[in-house]
């Protein structure tokens, strides 16, 4: 069986559940949320795992918090013998609007320190990362109050749909790979209402 590791960036702590900077971790509970196995706390992060199609993600929240994320992704990569090639990364983005998704196979981590931490310990650029968009609706010089900032109640009803369409793009990055998962989702500017 094909194995996955779904890492979804974020800080560990109550402070900040809810955060921008947490919406990795959000995106994976919304993946998780009809598992009947709640996550475990294990080395460097909280894990659980999903079989989808033939395919086993093993989906990975970070303990280390988001400067040292490298740290846990390169564990569990080399403890469960998954290849760079089965990995993906959710990180909040500052540059696309609120609820917008991209996925890139590889590339910088611009000025994300989580993305950059895991470059610089997994020694590649070359892995699929999805980006979801937090908005910038923010004072110059006020970027880490906001990203550390909890969204309001109304924008949590505003990413429910978001969410669920982040956790659709993940199940076809598995399924049917990034090139068609990039094409399909990439585009979208809205989730289409069923």
């Amino acid at each position: 069986m094909d194995k996955y590791l779904i890492t979804g960036l974020g800080n560990p702590g109550l402070e900040y559940e809810n955060t921008r900077h947490n919406i990795g971790w959000m995106i994976l509970d919304t993946l998780a949320k009809d598992l009947e196995t709640p996550f475990s706390s294990e080395r460097y992060g909280y894990i659980n795992t999903l079989r989808h199609k033939g395919r086993l993600l093993i989906l990975l929240k970070p303990t280390t918090f988001m400067n040292l994320s490298g740290k846990a992704v390169r564990y569990w990569l080399e403890k469960e013998n998954i290849p760079i090639d089965n990995l993906l990364v959710i990180s909040d983005d500052l540059d696309l609007d609120l609820g917008r998704i991209r996925i890139k196979t590889k590339g910088s981590g611009g000025s994300h320190n989580g993305l950059n931490n895991i470059i610089d310990t997994i020694h590649t650029q070359t892995f699929s990362r999805l980006r979801f968009g937090i908005g910038h609706d923010f004072p110059q010089g006020y970027q880490i109050d906001y990203v550390l900032s909890k969204f309001s109640s109304d924008e949590i009803e505003f990413l429910k749909p978001h969410l669920e369409l982040a956790a659709e793009a993940i199940k076809s990055f598995v399924t049917a790979g990034p090139t068609t998962t990039m094409n399909k989702y990439n585009t979208q500017e809205k989730p289409t209402q069923e």
